[in-house]
């Protein structure tokens, strides 16, 4: 029978390797965006494990919500890429300072 320690510790770890991710890997713009996509995973299934704890659906109607701007971060983000890398040829976080204006 998995507790509710159980999912925290989990939603822990996945919340710690992405903060080391983004902290480890400051170059690829991709596994950047990974990273914070986990970061949000986890933070959702902190929201999924008290809404079963508690009996009360309002952390699962939030998860909805944070999907949604989840997959709108991520879409802009690729968008921002591809813009990248057909000016630059590179997605190296490093070349972002060559776009401005």
């Amino acid at each position: 029978m998995l507790t509710l320690n159980h999912y925290l510790v989990l939603a822990a770890i996945l919340f710690a390797i992405s903060v080391f991710g983004i902290f480890m890997n400051r170059k690829n713009l991709i596994v950047l965006l990974m990273a914070i996509e986990l970061m949000l995973l986890a933070v959702n299934m902190n929201f999924i494990a008290f809404s079963q704890f508690l009996g009360d659906s309002a952390g699962q109607i939030f998860v909805f919500f944070i999907l949604t701007v989840a997959a709108a971060e991520s879409a802009i983000g690729l968008a921002i890429l591809v813009v990248l890398f057909r000016n630059l040829r590179s997605i190296n976080v490093k070349d972002l300072d060559h776009l401005k204006g």
